[in-house]
């Protein structure tokens, strides 16, 4: 017997099973409206997100280069503002790649309109890439801005630019996915405000940024190499100046398993809907 029908409506027997999505196997329209949306938020307020980050850059040049490697010797064979320009960068790239999709996830679910993600037939890999697509652009946008300003400065090019491209695409992943664990976590911004001050910003502080961690005495200099960041800024440093302090080899294999891993961790939460669901 023939199921009956509405006028203007596919008969029941050419709708999809239960289970099967109707727009195949990837909601690109999805995708992509939710990744323009992400891109979209930050662009909007880019004063704040490309050109602030640009200036506080410079102001770390002004105070480390200028009142303290002015009688520093070189590190590493390289002048001190050489040595500190791709720490700086790496160290911007990492904040903004976090604060993109914490921000946006936090301010979702204080304002309580994280269901308009939800509800939106977007798989758990669909909102993964479409938040980690936000960070990814802001995050290479940051650094493509402080890159141009560090070679105008130092007056050297880019030793390896597939290297450094690799290392700012690395710490965009990572620094998303970590920002998307942290918004999934928080529930107000203070909690947000608590992740950034007590775990990020000191572990990208205390990861190579300023310094070689080679001068550290010992535990410090080898607790700094289970510093997952020390990699991402070592590795910019190489990619900039051809200069490092860890395999860069290494650095790239150890940074993939960590993105690896924290994306999988985001990637499980968001499917599961953990502290998602309202």
């Amino acid at each position: 017997m023939t199921p009956p029908t509405m006028p203007g409506l596919p008969p029941l027997s050419d709708s999809p099973a239960m289970g099967v999505r109707r727009f195949g196997r990837v909601n690109w329209l999805g995708l992509r409206t939710l990744a323009r949306r992400e891109v979209m938020r930050f662009m909007a307020v880019w004063q704040q997100t490309i050109f602030a980050p640009l200036m506080t850059a410079g102001l770390f040049v002004v105070v480390f280069a200028m009142a303290l490697g002015q009688g520093r010797g070189q590190i590493m064979g390289l002048p001190y503002l050489v040595f500190l320009g791709p720490g700086i960068l790496m160290m911007t790239v990492i904040q903004n790649a976090f604060a993109n999709t914490s921000s946006s996830i936090t301010a979702a679910k204080v304002q309580g309109n994280i269901v308009d993600t939800l509800m939106p037939p977007l798989s758990a890999g669909e909102l993964l890439a479409g938040y980690l697509a936000g960070s990814v652009v802001r995050a290479g946008l940051v650094a493509m801005v402080i890159g141009i300003g560090m070679v105008l400065v130092t007056g050297r090019g880019i030793a390896h630019p597939g290297w450094t491209l690799a290392f700012v695409l690395l710490a965009a992943l990572m620094l998303g996915g970590l920002g998307i664990l942290a918004g999934i976590m928080a529930q107000k911004f203070d909690q947000m405000a608590a992740i950034t001050n007590f775990v990020i910003t000191p572990l990208s502080f205390l990861s190579g940024t300023f310094y070689s961690v080679q001068a550290l005495p010992q535990p410090f200099s080898t607790l700094s190499h289970w510093n997952p960041i020390f990699y991402l800024i070592d590795g910019a440093r190489y990619g900039v100046t051809g200069v490092s302090d860890a395999p860069v080899w290494r650095g790239a294999l150890i940074c993939t398993g960590v993105v690896a891993g924290v994306l999988y961790l985001a990637w499980r939460w968001l499917r599961s809907g953990y502290r998602m669901k309202p």
